[in-house]
């Protein structure tokens, strides 16, 4: 059985999706695409108990919240609210920052829309996704920190954060991309970044910095290309196209959107931007993905998020 259709303009998902019962609904349709199966027995038979929002299994009498065990665990948050806010953040092109999540759903703590949209970028990486195939450009760069009178080069200032992004080539556009926080730019960091996102056997095209080389002898059909060389013989194409417009696009909407992030928390902005430019041709699919994903990811509590670093609420 497949997943329910979802609402393609915000009209149809106002109507739809008006009260909790409706979300409930659609939440349990989303959890078991595949009808009803009870945790603990795996019976196929269960009735609703209204009165705490409750899952029934007609076998052995065990009784599962809907929201259990995913995102929306323990919430004190209306389901509507949460599914308002998966939806503000999947559909609209620049995203939402927390402060903008607030006044929108006219929440009365800032907290609050920080830690939905925090718990919803936990549910957007797919555990079961596949690795990128075919051709494929990496690359590196730096995200945050002070550049006036940088030289160049992969040395780090004391602020920036390092990332590795991994783009599909296809044809003159791009595929799904990938996007990592790195500790450095050794082999050893590239070389198992590129096993754990990359397919044995594709063509990985990168620039001609040395930690790249071991990609040699890991089953791939290594092409680096210098961009200092090809500046130096009037080369015109330019050299990784597709993943430097990948990293411009994400430093842009990170600027835009919400100014700036701490590096603790860089990670989950990197999954969000990854989930919504993979599915930038259907943004209104997005939305479903998110609720499915989501019914699949462990709970993360708010202390356990503010945990990543001191003060860091105040950087979205």
């Amino acid at each position: 059985m497949s997943r329910p259709d979802f609402p393609k303009t915000i009209l149809e998902f106002q109507a739809r999706f008006g009260d909790e019962q409706a979300c409930l609904g659609y939440l349990f349709e989303c959890r078991w695409p595949d009808g009803y199966s009870c945790p603990r027995c795996k019976g196929e038979s269960a009735w609703p108990v209204a009165a705490r929002g409750l899952w029934e299994c007609a076998a052995c009498r065990y009784q599962v919240s809907l929201t259990a065990g995913t995102v929306l665990h323990k919430t004190h948050t209306a389901l509507h609210l949460w599914f308002w806010a998966a939806y503000l953040m999947t559909t609209g092109t620049p995203g939402i920052s927390a402060r903008q999540l607030q006044r929108q759903l006219g929440l009365s703590r800032y907290e609050t829309a920080w830690t939905m949209l925090h718990k919803l970028r936990r549910a957007m990486v797919n555990p079961e996704r596949t690795l990128l195939t075919g051709e494929v450009e990496v690359d590196e760069c730096e995200v945050g920190g002070p550049e006036v009178g940088r030289r160049g080069g992969r040395n780090l200032t004391a602020r920036a954060a390092q990332i590795v992004v991994a783009v599909e080539v296809r044809g003159q556009g791009s595929g799904c991309v990938r996007m990592k926080v790195i500790p450095n730019a050794s082999g050893d960091t590239l070389g198992t970044f590129v096993t754990d996102t990359v397919a044995p056997g594709a063509i990985v095209h990168t620039d001609g910095w040395m930690g790249y080389v071991p990609l040699r002898n890991k089953g791939y059909d290594h092409r680096p290309r210098s961009q200092r060389a090809a500046k130096r013989a009037g080369d015109p194409d330019p050299v990784l196209p597709r993943v430097h417009r990948a990293i411009s696009n994400f430093k842009t909407w990170l600027r835009g959107t919400h100014r700036s992030v701490g590096n603790e928390h860089l990670q989950v902005y990197l999954d969000e931007f990854t989930f919504r430019y993979n599915r930038r041709s259907t943004p209104m699919a997005a939305f479903q993905s998110l609720l499915g994903l989501g019914a699949q990811q462990a709970p993360a509590t708010y202390r356990q998020i503010v945990a990543h670093g001191p003060g860091s609420k105040s950087t979205t």
